[in-house]
């Protein structure tokens, strides 16, 4: 086992236990149907880990009823508000299993999905640079979401996923000592950063994926979910988001020509927050030809729309 510290707590880090991490966020009234299927599964090697995101709701007492008769470890850990990506961070710190599985709380697991992670896990071979395994997610009716490849599996970094028609949400398994090295970006007054900046960092450091063609997750979208919130989560938080469309410029090596289009883009869903002088800053542009394509793209859609109405 790897010992590691975490704010002055010993945690051992077990090869032979995943870790199930739910963030959470005033979500009690969801979170039974998660638990209901964590206490279904095939194989019971793994805790459940929850952070609270400074929930004002039962959660807290829900959690600690869970605790009274469960067959698994759980553990429950509160904080002060500040984004699902601090809580990710938070409980990777916390994690006791060697796999690390984000959960929403909003959201269920197949009855063989711990089986079907260790399974896969125990497929890679170690030297061979991976960062874990990803399964498929599916509707409440056992549909997939996404598309997939033809096959049992493929290997591939997350940033290599559209050319082997790895589409949609997936569920990523990640080794909980990669994710150590890759923390999420705490911007200070911001609470939300996307989880593709870190997966495409991994992926950037050369770290692939084994994804398998089984649906071990499943997902009942909600109009309070995060997908749900749109370009709203960008605008509240144009920092982080601009960070991301830097580091997707340089990771797919957009041209001169696509990043002056990402940062019109970029613009279009921020407006609200921050001014173009300001956008073309936090991309780190020339605000001469930043203002000016923007004004020139916007004129141009404007005569579009008037020559079509």
């Amino acid at each position: 086992m790897l010992q590691i510290n975490v704010n002055n707590r010993d945690y051992k880090m077990d090869e032979n236990l995943i870790t199930v991490f739910t963030p959470t966020f005033n979500r009690a009234y969801v979170l039974r149907r998660l638990y209901a299927s964590l206490v279904l599964q095939s194989n019971m090697k793994f805790e459940w880990l929850i952070v609270d995101d400074g929930s004002t709701d039962d959660t807290e007492m829900l959690v600690n009823d869970f605790k009274k008769n469960s067959i698994f470890s759980i553990r429950y850990f509160k904080y002060k508000n500040g984004g699902k990506h601090r809580a990710i961070n938070k409980g990777v710190n916390l994690a006791k299993g060697f796999l690390f599985f984000i959960v929403d709380s909003d959201d269920q697991l197949t009855k063989d999905a711990i089986e079907k992670i260790y399974e896969w896990e125990k497929s890679i071979e170690k030297d061979e640079g991976f960062a874990g395994v990803s399964g498929n997610k599916g509707d409440i009716f056992g549909n997939l979401l996404g598309a997939t490849f033809k096959g049992k599996y493929i290997d591939a970094t997350n940033i290599e996923r559209k050319e082997n028609n790895i589409l949609g949400d997936k569920s990523e398994v990640y080794y909980t000592d990669i994710l150590k090295r890759f923390p999420f970006p705490e911007i200070e007054g911001e609470t939300f950063m996307t989880e593709a900046i870190v997966w495409d960092r991994i992926a950037e450091a050369g770290y692939k994926i084994r994804w398998f063609n089984e649906i071990i997750y499943i997902v009942e979208q909600r109009s309070d979910g995060l997908i749900a919130q749109g370009n709203l989560r960008y605008a509240n938080n144009p920092r982080g988001y601009a960070l991301f469309v830097m580091q997707t410029d340089r990771i797919f090596r957009l041209t001169w020509r696509e990043k002056l289009y990402s940062g019109y883009y970029y613009y279009d869903v921020v407006k609200s927050k921050v001014s173009l002088n300001q956008a073309s800053k936090l991309l780190n542009r020339n605000t001469f030809i930043f203002v000016l394509f923007y004004i020139f793209q916007s004129c141009k859609i404007f005569i579009k729309r008037r020559i079509v109405a």
